[in-house]
């Protein structure tokens, strides 16, 4: 199962260069007014499903079982939808005297301000055995505070306990058919870019923003390390790795939507997504590299407590 995830995620960073690459060679297909209608299709259908097929993939029946937890959660939503945002900000007005791109760093403040996704932080505190359940919890439950004002999302939670024996019979591949959905928008996006003949993306500003991506990635992990780590934070090993990968994760598959409406008809819009098309692919490749480091360390913190435990 988890090389099936592992292979779909390969395959969707493939489809995004694809995607971008189609756009580049045949722009007036996927372009405003085209063959493919993306300002109905897109705007609509495609917005429409990623939302309602995230919904009805969230499994809320295994976030009760995370609720007790609540020192947990508050530091992962407050660091995720808080700090995050703030620090970024605050890093933004330096780099706003420099030459970089101005509509890439309001990309990169959008990043900041994105939900966590409900996959990747989840697959990978699994992978080194952390605490699952809130990485569970807290990847869902940031998701929906990501859009808590889209109605829509209160009704897929309604759909789903309806046909909640249906989806455990059927299992429907949502990761599958939001990644498709995903790179069309992706596609049409980068048409509406590349059939604008005032386009003129800085490569300078480009490998700027991707060294800066790491930094901040890199950097927040660390930081959320120290404070989950420190003498009566409250938290254990297991807790420690659900906090780093959930606090410092973000959603390309509601992110772009997002962008998609609140940035609607902007000639900008792709530029402001690229920072969010970079996060994505590598916080999934950093958590990947430290994943045997990260459990190496719990595995020695789990045995160091049971050694100091006294002995009935």
């Amino acid at each position: 199962m988890r090389l099936l995830e592992r292979m779909r995620k390969e395959w969707f960073m493939i489809g995004i260069v694809v995607a971008i690459a189609a756009a580049k060679l045949e722009p007036s297909v996927g372009v405003h007014g085209g063959p493919l209608k993306p300002e109905i299709t897109v705007s609509y259908i495609a917005v429409a499903t990623i939302f309602f097929n995230s919904g009805l993939s969230l499994k809320t029946e295994e976030l009760t079982s995370a609720l007790v937890h609540l020192k947990l959660h508050l530091f992962i939503q407050i660091f995720t939808l808080a700090f995050f945002p703030a620090a970024v900000w605050l890093f933004l007005q330096l780099l706003s005297i420099t030459s970089i791109n101005e509509w890439l760093l309001k990309g990169l403040q959008t990043v900041g301000c994105m939900p966590p996704p409900v996959s990747s932080a989840v697959i990978l505190t699994k992978a080194v055995g952390g605490n699952e359940a809130a990485a569970i919890f807290n990847s869902a439950f940031g998701s929906f505070l990501g859009i808590v004002v889209t109605p829509l999302l209160l009704l897929l939670f309604i759909v789903r306990r309806y046909i909640k024996e249906w989806l455990e019979r059927k299992k429907p591949p949502f990761g599958a058919i939001s990644s498709s959905v995903l790179l069309m928008i992706i596609y049409t996006t980068f048409c509406d870019t590349f059939s604008n003949p005032h386009f003129d993306l800085d490569k300078f500003s480009l490998i700027l923003i991707l060294f800066i991506i790491v930094s901040i990635q890199l950097s927040f992990m660390l930081l959320t390390f120290i404070f989950s780590t420190r003498n009566n934070s409250g938290f254990t090993p297991a807790d420690t790795v659900a906090i780093i990968f959930c606090s410092t994760h973000k959603s390309l598959t509601l992110g772009i939507p997002m962008l998609k409406i609140v940035f609607a008809g902007h000639e900008h819009l792709s530029l402001i997504s690229v920072p969010l098309l970079i996060y994505h692919p590598a916080q999934i490749l950093l958590g990947s590299v430290l994943v045997p480091t990260i459990k190496s360390w719990m595995v020695s913190r789990q045995k160091g407590v049971k050694l100091t435990r006294p002995t009935v």
